[in-house]
């Protein structure tokens, strides 16, 4: 039996990690189906009656249907793209948003969503699969997010091995912050974004990655930068990173909204200046391999100055270029970022936007839920020992956690970065765990099972490298010499003392390290639920919190659910029994679903682009009847659209988001001043409103014939009685 024990132990690695791999493929499988079907709670036509049953068929009340606002705007350029084709597309100018001002699609779109559930729609059209263009746009999140959790399995097992990666896939498939932007009919960029993102990370690590923006092109030249300081500089390095900036910014600039963008903003100045300093740090390496110590020196002291000489020019030219801008060539949502008061103090059209107000510390529960307290973990478990990818890891959730306490928008990338270390905590823990219960349980694994383990490891070790050495031809034979064979017996019956003396040692240092038997299981059990725990928060967050449509409201009584289809019913209202050449004026928060669902020519859209036009749309809302009527007809609007919610308790409505308009309108035309609308600095509708509110076009349109509802004109929302219940519209028409 020792002489086939070397042979044996190959034949039980190869075994057992061929299984293994069989089972992560399958794990990884249902860790995909996992990610999916979670986002289809949104979707009632979607899912077999059996599991409609099976997952309580109140929560799965929504048809297929897209959400939001932006993503109908995606959803109609992408009904354009697979009508009339690529080229159409780029030259594409749309004459029903911005009136008069039109906006050039091509030149202003981020294409990658859009050319991706167009190749979807036309991949699956030519297999004959007749699927509509709507319900392509629906379905393109969810699968999206099958293979995030893939590309994070791989980009966490460069990091810390297979029971990392997989611990982390399967967090980041339930993940709620990943859930709320990846939902059934979740249509807009982060569906495609999230993924993108991984996977560049994961192929940068793997040294053959290609392009990126913004966050991917400053987080990765930090990390170079960071390697370069603390001594890891290779040829790899090199190799991932110099490709990286030449073709990621080619490529960047091949897309129209960005241009020469990818070359002229401040926000891809750092990866030049690392690109130049990973040149000369590669070129000193270089002559460091062909020159003597003294003439590396000179050369060292030469190739220094002449690169710092180098970097100080571009500097220089760089300073130059964005002296003459106002915001010093950055965009005002980086600026943002680096300055959370910018927005507010500057652009307020920027700080209008819920989604880029600072997260509550309630949200990082809601969104990571028990990710918040296992990220410390994964950060520590980083650094033993510290690597090149794990250092990249610990770079990566720093930033994203600066930054999605700046906006609560940003939780959504910190989420993969959480779903990461936490991923690597778990495994960490399950693995001391397990190995202290192995290691202690009678008749599992005795102290003389695992010397004679570890001696047979150690011997094969020895003995591959003793055959190596002795002929290089033999590895090449079908079989074996006799004096091969005679060098196994011998190592197989007589253990060098050297691996022997090494296997003692390894398995003295598993009997310190082992933790109590009784610790260890209760430690495992409280994980498990934990585990269990994240999974419940998850399931709940998919299928109540972020479920819902925004487009379709829904509310609990006695009576059971009630369903307000509002939005679609005056969209489909204006649709019918308005012009087809009509222009409607609202706040821009509702122009994509305009266009797209009335296809009525709006004033001003989500896309935000001009902010003088808003600011002349929202002092038309701030300012008297006849002073809006002017406004109004001078851009040829025939129907004004407000969103009222007093009636039903709706409280994202447009009195609700008065004041941004106010304060939007007053930064391009000063007689728009905020404090004319306040009441000792507080903003009121009631009795206690200024004449200047109750006066304004949005508080009438808004409160009109209101006080016919009850008798009281009691708002819901705010919860007081209006302070003007009885007037008239002279300009207006209901």
């Amino acid at each position: 039996t020792s002489t086939a024990a070397v042979p044996t132990l190959y034949t039980n690695n190869t075994l057992r990690n061929a299984f293994g791999g069989v089972l992560s493929f399958f794990i990884l499988l249902l860790i995909g189906v996992l990610a999916f079907s979670i986002r289809l709670f949104s979707v009632r036509s979607f899912i077999p009656r059996p599991f409609v049953i099976l997952l309580d068929r109140s929560v799965i009340k929504y048809e297929s249907v897209i959400h939001e606002f932006d993503p109908y705007f995606n959803y109609r350029v992408t009904q354009f793209l697979t009508k009339k084709g690529i080229y159409e597309f780029w030259n594409w100018f749309d004459d029903r948003t911005w009136y008069p001002l039109g906006r050039v699609i091509g030149g202003t779109v981020y294409p990658g969503l859009t050319l991706t559930a167009g190749t979807i729609w036309w991949l699956l059209n030519s297999l004959n699969i007749p699927l509509s263009v709507e319900t392509v746009c629906v379905f393109t999140a969810p699968i999206f997010s099958a293979f995030a959790s893939w590309a994070t399995y791989l980009l966490t097992k460069e990091v810390k091995g297979a029971g990392a990666g997989l611990t982390a896939a399967v967090l980041l498939a339930m993940v709620p912050s990943y859930i709320s932007r990846s939902v059934a009919g979740s249509y807009d960029n982060e569906a495609v974004a999230i993924f993108a993102l991984i996977f560049t990370f994961y192929l940068y690590l793997k040294v053959c990655s290609w392009g990126g923006y913004t966050f991917i092109i400053n987080l990765i030249p930090m990390h170079v930068l960071l390697c370069i300081v603390t001594g890891r500089y290779s040829s790899r390095l090199y190799i991932a990173y110099a490709p990286l900036v030449v073709l990621g910014t080619l490529l960047a600039a091949l897309v129209p909204v960005v241009g020469f963008n990818a070359v002229m903003t401040s926000e891809h100045f750092a990866s030049f200046l690392v690109f130049i300093i990973i040149h000369v740090v590669a070129f000193v390496y270089y002559i460091k391999g062909i020159l003597s110590p003294k003439m590396f020196k000179v050369a060292v002291t030469l190739v220094v100055t002449v690169g710092l000489a180098v970097c100080c020019a571009v500097i220089a030219v760089l300073i130059a270029l964005v002296a003459s801008s106002p915001t010093k060539g950055w965009s005002g949502r980086s600026l943002s970022l680096l300055d959370p008061t910018y927005a507010s103090k500057y652009i307020p059209i920027i700080a209008s936007v819920s989604e880029h107000q600072p997260p509550t510390w309630p949200s990082y529960f809601m969104d990571i839920n028990v990710l918040a307290f296992l990220v410390p973990a994964g950060i520590i478990a980083c650094f033993l020992p510290l690597s090149d990818a794990s250092s990249f890891i610990v770079l990566y959730i720093a930033t994203s956690v600066y930054f999605s306490g700046v906006m609560v928008r940003l939780m959504l990338v910190l989420a993969p970065a959480a779903c990461i270390t936490s991923g690597i905590a778990l495994s960490e823990a399950f693995d001391v765990l397990t190995g202290s219960i192995k290691f202690q349980l009678p008749g599992v694994t005795s102290n003389a099972e695992v010397d004679a383990g570890e001696t047979s490891s150690d011997t094969s070790e020895a003995q591959t490298d003793e055959v190596k050495a002795e002929k290089p031809d033999d590895t090449s034979k079908n079989r074996p010499s006799k004096k091969s064979k005679k060098k196994e017996r011998e190592l197989a019956e007589n253990p060098p003392a050297k691996a022997t003396a090494k296997a003692k040692a390894k398995a003295e240092k598993k009997r310190l390290l082992a933790l109590p038997l009784e610790a260890s299981v209760i430690s495992l059990l409280l994980l498990v639920v934990l585990g269990a725990f994240y999974v419940v928060h998850s399931v709940w967050a998919a299928a109540e919190a972020y479920s819902a449509p925004s487009i379709v409201l829904t509310t609990r009584s006695r009576d059971g659910l009630h369903v307000f289809d509002d939005f679609r019913e005056a969209y489909a209202w204006l649709s019918h029994n308005t012009d087809v050449n009509d222009k409607v004026a609202s706040w821009w928060d509702y122009g994509y679903q305009t266009t797209a669902m009335a296809n009525r020519t709006v004033i001003v859209d989500n896309n935000t682009w001009n902010n003088t036009h808003i600011a002349t749309v929202g002092t038309a809302m701030s300012s008297p009847e006849r002073a809006a009527w002017e406004i109004f007809h001078s851009l040829d609007v025939k129907y004004v659209l407000v969103v009222f919610g007093g009636l039903i308790g709706y409280p994202s409505d447009d009195i609700n988001k008065f004041l941004w308009m106010v304060r939007i309108g007053g930064g391009v035309f000063p007689h728009i001043k905020e404090p004319d609308y306040l009441r000792d600095g507080q903003y009121r509708i009631d009795s206690q409103a200024t004449p200047t509110m109750l006066n304004c076009l949005m508080y009438k349109l808004s409160y009109y014939r209101f006080v016919e509802t009850d008798g009281k004109a009691y708002d819901r929302v705010r919860r007081t009685e209006i302070g003007k219940k009885y007037f008239k519209l002279t300009h207006f028409e209901e």
